[in-house]
């Protein structure tokens, strides 16, 4: 699941979403009220539930042989994705959405870029598009996902490596 040419996406369990208000995130540092969503290069870090802990990690320019190896797997692609056996259920069962906004409304956000952002109210292009089996979409798009009884120890290794890597709601892991 992709956005087209000129579109960006937005991936939600609510399919009732009429227009997208500028808010500030409940978990958001920063204080400006923004609609979110991503460009093509980000979707799959949002295949999955959205209160799904997961870490993820990717080569990078600056990648080390040694650690992609380490950290990825020999031969095992660019990408891993990781999350904890206590989220396998509700991974396999969540009715999750995307939603196609028009990409003229948004800007990118974050510092290597992570995310795209409007600062103006936004409506889709159309009615929510149900998002396919999410083991799925891992698999077609070449990216393994790894099932860990923790994240941390996983998390730990890959941000003191050179991979390139991203946690979304890590406060949900196991402690």
């Amino acid at each position: 699941m992709r956005p087209d040419a000129g579109q960006v996406l937005h991936f939600s369990e609510d399919p009732t979403i009429e227009r997208f208000d500028p808010h500030v995130a409940t978990t958001s540092a920063l204080s400006e009220p923004y609609v979110w969503a991503v460009a093509a290069d980000r979707c799959p870090d949002y295949w999955f539930p959205r209160q799904c802990p997961r870490a993820m990690a990717w080569k990078g320019p600056h990648t080390t042989g040694e650690d992609a190896d380490r950290i990825i797997g020999a031969g095992c692609g660019d990408r891993v994705h990781a999350v904890e056996y206590g989220w396998l259920k509700a991974i396999m069962d969540v009715r999750l959405y995307a939603y196609r906004l028009p990409a003229e409304h948004f800007t990118p956000i974050g510092d290597p870029p992570h995310a795209v952002v409007a600062r103006i109210p936004v409506e889709p292009l159309g009615p929510p598009e149900p998002v396919s089996d999410l083991f799925d979409l891992h698999e077609q798009a070449g990216i393994q996902l790894r099932v860990l009884d923790n994240l941390w120890p996983f998390w730990n290794e890959v941000t003191a490596s050179t991979l390139e890597f991203s946690g979304i709601r890590l406060r949900n892991a196991r402690r």
